[in-house]
């Protein structure tokens, strides 16, 4: 599996998982997992054969957000920023975010609007100026164009 957490092997420190795939939910216990190249490999409660992983292939992996430690001061988790309005120094809206990319270099959060699509990178203080999560508003420099 694929882990968004800050070191990937930490998605195994919760449990239970809930799985969501279309419309189907299901929640799985994590017995054991480790670290294995790109990405971690667990072995989950009832899930006892090739077959029975395989048709997890594809399942998104959720947490109980309760069970997350605080973010630190200046620190947000990705799932907070989701739908946030996005404005620029000009109070132009450009939008909402939709989705976060993880780049290397920085995050990028995609900022859906009614007219076009911004990929605005993550840059505090330079691009981000303000998150404003009780107002659900963040606050770019970013051209309304661009």
């Amino acid at each position: 599996m694929f882990s968004f957490t800050g070191h990937r092997e930490d998605i195994l420190k919760y449990s239970p998982w809930l799985l969501k795939k279309n419309n189907s939910v299901k929640t799985v216990e994590v017995i054991v997992g480790q670290l294995q190249s790109k990405g971690v490999v667990a072995q989950l409660k009832g899930v006892n054969d090739r077959n029975e992983a395989e048709a997890l292939i594809g399942w998104d992996i959720f947490i109980d957000y309760a069970k997350l430690p605080p973010a630190k001061h200046g620190e947000y988790y990705w799932s907070d920023l989701i739908g946030l309005q996005v404005e620029n120094t000009e109070g132009i809206l450009l939008g909402v975010i939709d989705s976060l990319l993880e780049t290397g270099a920085n995050d990028v959060i995609i900022v859906q609007g009614e007219a076009r699509q911004h990929a605005i990178p993550f840059i505090r203080e330079q691009i981000i100026l303000e998150v404003d999560l009780t107002a659900r508003k963040m606050r770019v420099d970013w051209d309304a164009d661009f």
